[in-house]
């Protein structure tokens, strides 16, 4: 049963942490319910989970892995309705439930490691595995290149050059109108940012199979992923709510790319696992 509840929990969490980001960036108020709601469910089965963990074990501190995370992600949860509650701060949200699910995710897959059914079903997780992650990678690519257009667009444009004129600048006339590039550069953005998601959860399923367990939350690409991931998040989350748009949101858009990076560069340093190895 401490499992079923933990189960149930993760799955509320997920749509909790779908539900949270209409709600923030949007400020949407049937979503707001819909998180708020499905966050407590959550949380309540978590709480049953956690309490009746400890009471068949009788114990009061969790032992292992798996129960240490299920509890952390039971105080980062309760830690959020509570400000949620006092302050009625519900961006935090954003940040507060998709970690939670990320925390509560693998220990509701079971106290042994998750084993696929066949080879060909792990080989069609690596896949999804793999281009989801390329999709959004792909798609923070495009992001940039729109961001950098529109720097040059709008330089071109404050330069009011008269068309024949032999300045550099004019050889830029086909650039898109600015609110194209606008709008491209953060289409892109939220493309990519369910890919990424999706990639990293499909990876913390495929790690379970293996020898790894927690050392794979170790490793300095994973790591570098999931920092990507909250930069993604930060940057919706001020292109939304802060107005961001323009010079400043190119730039950003521009940091963001350099944590991509980072990515690739941590892909060399990998113990676990990287792209092209044998």
């Amino acid at each position: 049963m401490v499992l079923l509840w933990l189960r149930v929990a993760a799955i509320l969490y997920a749509g909790a942490s779908i539900a949270i980001f209409p709600a923030v960036l949007h400020n949407r108020e049937r979503w707001k319910s819909a998180a708020v709601h499905l966050g407590g469910l959550a949380f309540f089965f978590h709480f049953v989970s956690v309490v009746e963990m400890l009471a068949l074990a009788h114990r009061w501190v969790p032992v292992g892995v798996r129960e240490a995370e299920s509890l952390l992600g039971l105080i980062v949860a309760g830690i959020f309705f509570l400000v949620w509650w006092l302050y009625k701060a519900m961006s935090l949200g954003i940040f507060a439930l998709p970690v939670t699910f990320f925390v509560v995710f693998i220990p509701a897959l079971g106290v042994e490691k998750y084993v696929f059914p066949s080879y060909g079903v792990r080989l069609s997780w690596l896949i999804a595995h793999v281009v989801a992650l390329m999709a959004a990678y792909a798609a923070l690519g495009f992001s940039i290149v729109a961001s950098g257009m529109y720097l040059l667009q709008e330089r071109r444009i404050k330069a009011k050059l008269k068309p024949g004129t032999t300045d550099g600048r004019t050889s830029l006339e086909w650039l898109p109108p600015l609110d194209t590039l606008e709008r491209v550069a953060h289409a892109t953005l939220l493309f990519g940012f369910p890919c990424m998601t999706v990639g990293l959860v499909i990876g913390s399923v495929l790690v379970q199979e293996t020898d790894l367990g927690p050392a794979y939350f170790r490793d300095p690409k994973i790591l570098a992923s999931f920092i990507m991931w909250a930069s993604y998040v930060l940057l919706l989350f001020w292109r939304s709510r802060s107005g961001l748009r323009g010079r400043k949101a190119a730039y950003l858009s521009g940091a963001v790319f350099l944590v991509m990076l980072a990515v690739w560069a941590a892909n060399q340093f990998s113990q676990v696992h990287r792209f092209g190895a044998p």
